[in-house]
């Protein structure tokens, strides 16, 4: 199993621009997110891919590696594709997708796709049963009402196999005898967190860059529809708890204040 786990990370963020380059701590925020994926097991190479010289100079600063890559991208997938389509990288069979601004990414959660992309039934004979999984992504359990009406929450809903029926910033599933907003620990209905890091299949991963931006996508701003769009199959994995992304200077504040406290 060859597995690359790319980083994308771009400078003019909408809600917090410059982000990556962040340094209160000591160390760029940028760092902290690949010193979190290089612990990693599963993964035999971290790459930062930015568009800006900024960036690839701040990683470069502290060994890691990074490749400028376009500015153009509708979405972090497509900037992770790039980097699949460099001939130095199309040894690798799978793809990972972290974002940029998870320097609390459990190590455990980037393993766990790692090994589920890659996996496959095998009978027998030693025969594959099923076909390879295209991507897979995570979610936590919702236990809170007020995340479930959050926009800025984004919610899937799985079917029996575990597999993405849908993606949404809305309310779903809608509970329609009460609004869905007082059963999130109830016994029938789990409402799920998608957590943004993806693994693909090389080949898959460069026929969805391949393939333009959707409806769907367009509306709800969330890049995995596009593959949903396409028919292609999306496995959730389930883990414990959501890391704490880093969106607004009040996240980051407090992210300085839990890394404080664990280094005293």
């Amino acid at each position: 199993m060859s597995v690359l786990a790319v980083i994308p990370a771009r400078f003019g963020s909408s809600r917090y621009p410059g982000k990556p380059l962040l340094k209160a701590t000591g160390k760029f925020l940028i760092q902290h997110v690949v010193d979190q994926v290089r612990q990693a097991r599963h993964v035999q190479e971290v790459i930062v891919a930015t568009d800006d010289q900024r960036i690839v100079r701040a990683v470069e600063s502290f060994g890691g590696r990074a490749v400028l890559t376009a500015t153009t991208h509708c979405s972090g997938t497509d900037r992770v594709a790039e980097v699949a389509q460099r001939p130095e990288f199309a040894h690798y069979q799978y793809f990972l997708n972290v974002q940029g601004d998870e320097p609390e990414i459990p190590p455990e959660t980037i393993d766990d796709l790692a090994r589920l992309i890659a996996a496959s039934a095998v009978s027998e004979n030693g025969a594959v049963s099923v076909a390879p999984r295209e991507m897979v992504t995570a979610a936590v359990r919702i236990t809170d009402s007020a995340a479930i009406a959050n926009p800025n929450v984004v919610k899937v809903v799985v079917d029996a196999a575990g597999r993405a029926l849908y993606f949404s910033r809305s309310v779903i599933p809608y509970c329609r005898t009460d609004g869905g907003l007082s059963r999130a620990g109830g016994p029938h209905l789990i409402y799920r967190q998608h957590l943004g890091v993806y693994a693909y299949r090389r080949d898959f991963l460069l026929r969805l860059a391949a393939h333009p931006p959707c409806i769907l996508e367009e509306y709800e701003k969330l890049e995995q529809l596009r593959a949903l769009f396409m028919g292609a199959t999306i496995l959730v994995h389930d883990v414990p708890f959501a890391p704490h992304g880093i969106d607004t200077p009040a996240d980051y504040e407090t992210f300085i204040q839990r890394y404080a406290s664990q280094n005293r």
